[in-house]
């Protein structure tokens, strides 16, 4: 048996390539739902670091001490607070192989919602991708090797019923992975979206959009979540879909959108009114 920090590993996990074993990993938004599962998923994995990065400093010290990884306080809407994150990992550390922009955040309303709002959710869900990207990419390139996991939203892919901040920084996100994984795909840097429905996260339990409640039935474990990831990972693939049947809908709205739409705005008249 392989032993790291509380986990024990089965040698079965070592039956397939695992492209995260003595890696050095950063996860934004580690401290909570999804970037806690990648946290504790990637350490089992045999990351050699694990960095948890959160605004809420005291769940990413509890994360980062519970897998023997480190603990950064983070907020993603400043790129002076990521750029010293990274400068510090790399110092430490020598440098970093997977960067997971996972942090993120939802707004309910329309195109009404407060520009405060729209700003704040579009520095969280878009521009921290960015900087994030600007920060670690020069030396990926400089090592010819990289791995960037942008988590995204099936919202990306299709949109997001009683949130239109949500939907637009979403299919941001997802252009922006996109043009990365087109532009230096061929200079040794890869790039997956992460897109998944409904998870059991503190996000989907508050509701924190409109129309999300709908999302709660088939929702997955963020241990699912991190299980999708990890495989995704392994098999380089672009799209990661926790939810397999976002594929099919996906197609369905590139064959006929005019009938996509349609579809949606029966869903969306089985929803409480919007707010404005």
């Amino acid at each position: 048996m392989v032993k790291k920090a509380n986990f024990t590993i089965a040698p079965a996990l070592y039956d397939r390539e695992v492209k995260i074993i003595d890696k050095v990993v950063v996860v934004t938004g580690g401290a909570n739902g999804i970037g806690q599962a990648l946290c504790r998923r990637f350490a089992a994995e045999g990351a050699r670091a694990v960095i948890v990065a959160d605004i809420e400093a005291e769940r990413a010290r509890e994360c980062a001490a519970a897998i023997g990884g480190h603990d950064y306080r983070v907020n993603v809407e400043s790129e002076s607070e990521i750029q010293a994150m990274v400068d510090d990992v790399i110092l430490k550390h020598g440098h970093i192989d997977l960067f997971c922009s996972n942090a993120g955040i939802g707004v309910e309303g329309t195109c009404g919602v407060p520009n405060r709002e729209w700003q704040r959710i579009w520095e969280i869900n878009v521009m921290a991708h960015v900087w994030a990207a600007r920060a670690v990419l020069p030396g990926m390139l400089a090592r010819q090797e990289g791995y960037l996991l942008q988590t995204v939203s099936a919202a990306g892919l299709l949109t997001q019923i009683g949130s239109a901040p949500y939907a637009v920084t979403k299919h941001a996100a997802l252009s922006l992975a996109e043009w990365i994984a087109i532009t230096y795909g061929d200079r040794g840097i890869k790039v997956s979206a992460l897109c998944p429905q409904g998870v059991k996260t503190r996000m989907l339990a508050n509701a924190e959009f409109g129309g999300g409640t709908f999302l709660l039935e088939g929702a997955l474990e963020p241990d699912q979540v991190a299980e999708a990831v990890v495989q995704g990972l392994d098999a380089e693939n672009f799209l990661i879909l926790p939810h397999p049947e976002v594929a099919e809908y996906f197609r369905r709205k590139a064959n006929d959108y005019d009938r996509w739409l349609r579809g949606m705005r029966r869903l969306q008249a089985n929803m409480q009114p919007l707010k404005t």
